[in-house]
This record gives structure tokens, C-alpha cells and sequence, in this order.
């Protein structure tokens, strides 16, 4: 499945599993990464691989995870956004969002979504 918008899954709870646990290197770059990021199996992003995700509020490394979406990392010069998912009850604002996922997310003009358009 193809996703076309990447804000139909604010507020539902997504299964993503988890390729960079906490405390991983960037394969590529070399970063840690200070939180767990996966993505949703079988649903592809607009560059052609599966749509990611960062996980926030879990401080052990994971192999999969299932949670809510609180927002959408929306990149304006890249063709990809990013899921952001808690564990249930958890809740963080739209700046603490940005510093948890800044490690990654400086390399890119971006904005953090939290409410669905119209």
C-alpha cells in the first residue's frame, strides 16, 4: 500500500517495527540514534521504501512497537514524513518532539503536524 498522506494516521495506533533500535549507528552516516525508529510494514512512502517512524517516550531498544501517532515529521525539501508514535497515555508537545528527533531531523527543513488539515 502506497500512502499518499502521511496525516491519515494521526490519532490511530500503528504497528512499525524497528530496524534502528535505540543506541544503533546510522549505517550510513555514523550517528546514534537516541531513540527507536522503524517503519509500518507494507506501507510505502513516497520515495518508494516503507514509511518511517520515530518512537518516543520508550527508553529500552525494541524490535517492533505498536502505538498511537501524535504527529507527523513533514520534510519541506524532502519527499518523505515521518510518524511520530508514543505509548498510550503518553503526550509530548510539538517542541519537545522537535529536540527528540533533532538528531536526524537538522539535516532537513521540517515541521512537526499534530492536527489533521481541514
Amino acid at each position: 500500500m502506497e500512502v499518499k498522506d502521511a496525516e491519515s494516521f494521526l490519532g490511530k495506533e500503528v504497528r512499525v517495527k524497528i530496524d534502528r533500535p535505540m543506541g544503533s549507528r546510522h549505517p550510513r552516516w555514523g550517528f546514534i540514534y537516541p531513540l527507536n525508529y522503524g517503519f509500518v510494514p507494507g506501507v510505502r512512502a513516497p520515495d518508494g521504501e516503507e514509511l518511517d517512524a520515530y518512537v518516543l517516550g520508550v527508553f529500552k531498544p525494541l524490535k517492533e512497537f505498536t502505538g498511537k501517532c501524535i504527529a507527523i515529521i513533514h520534510r519541506l525539501d524532502d519527499d518523505e514524513d515521518k510518524l511520530v508514535l508514543v505509548p498510550e497515555g503518553k503526550k509530548y508537545s510539538r517542541e519537545q518532539i522537535e529536540a527528540l528527533v533533532e538528531f536526524q531531523e537538522r539535516f532537513f527543513k521540517s515541521k512537526v503536524i499534530t492536527e489533521r488539515k481541514g
